[in-house]
């Protein structure tokens, strides 16, 4: 008891009564902060940078977005956007990477997932050789919000659709997936709402299947087939996978739709583009 009461008195005589400082997220060291975020995901990494000046400060490590970039990055910003690089931090090219960048005159989009660093890339109709397209009797182009290129091409009508589209570019090692998307229908907005009209154009996709090809350079080749039955909606439809095993190296890809048969006419058909991306993305597409 007499003890307890000594220390006691001792404690406030020092005037250490009061109870201990808490640490701050602001008096972790930069090194260690860089060292957390180095495991976290950069939606994460964000997050905490904006939580405290420390992690802000420390967000910036070079070290900690290399692991987050694709494997081929000086490839797209050097080689395919013409870009210089010199004096660019890593978390810049990371953000520069995450955002649509558009090459081959506009028809074309790379970008990078940003919770993943996955290479995505899309083709626009105008980037793609439609059968019948300079003949405004069968195809036009319309433009709209709807599509990240703002435009699409229309079918009216035609006895024979084909669409094809090549890309040649260097991808990380890795599968990746194809797809076309599409709609049935024509749209247009009227007092801020989304309107489907020109119904009366859809016809001849549930008498025959539709084919989707796509080819690569190693000598791969799938083909699927389907019915196109999705009026008013958007979908992307899955052309087939394909495996990068050597990413030093040039992958060129070739892809097409079809429905040659030419016992009935075909319309009321929007193309947007095609889309590749890795096949871990892939999943979300074909669960939508």
């Amino acid at each position: 008891m007499g003890a307890n009461s000594s220390s006691i008195d001792s404690n406030s005589a020092n005037g250490s009564n009061h109870p201990p400082l808490k640490t701050k997220l602001e008096d972790i060291p930069e090194a260690c902060a860089a060292l957390i975020l180095s495991y976290l995901d950069p939606p994460e990494i964000c997050k905490l940078a904006r939580l405290s000046r420390a992690f802000s400060a420390a967000s910036s490590a070079d070290f900690i977005w290399d692991s987050k970039l694709p494997s081929n990055y000086r490839y797209i910003l050097e080689e395919l956007l013409a870009m210089s690089i010199a004096g660019m931090g890593k978390k810049d090219i990371f953000a520069k990477l995450s955002r649509p960048n558009s090459f081959d005159s506009g028809t074309k989009e790379v970008w990078i997932d940003q919770n993943n660093g996955g290479v995505c890339l899309a083709v626009s109709a105008k980037g793609m050789t439609i059968t019948g397209i300079d003949d405004r009797r069968y195809w036009n182009h319309i433009p709209t919000d709807e599509s990240r290129f703002g435009i699409v091409a229309y079918l009216h009508q035609i006895w024979w659709v084909e669409v094809d589209g090549e890309l040649e570019f260097q991808f990380p090692a890795g599968t990746y997936s194809v797809f076309f998307r599409l709609q049935l229908g024509k749209f247009t907005k009227r007092l801020g709402r989304r309107v489907i009209t020109n119904t009366e154009q859809v016809h001849g996709w549930d008498l025959k299947p539709v084919q989707f090809q796509l080819t690569t350079s190693d000598g791969g080749c799938v083909m699927s087939k389907c019915y196109l039955d999705n009026v008013g909606t958007w979908v992307h439809h899955h052309v087939g996978d394909f495996v990068v095993k050597d990413s030093a190296t040039m992958t060129k890809l070739k892809f097409s739709l079809m429905q040659i048969d030419c016992t009935h006419t075909k319309g009321g058909l929007c193309v947007d583009s095609v889309l590749i991306c890795p096949i871990s993305l892939a999943k979300e597409l074909r669960s939508s």
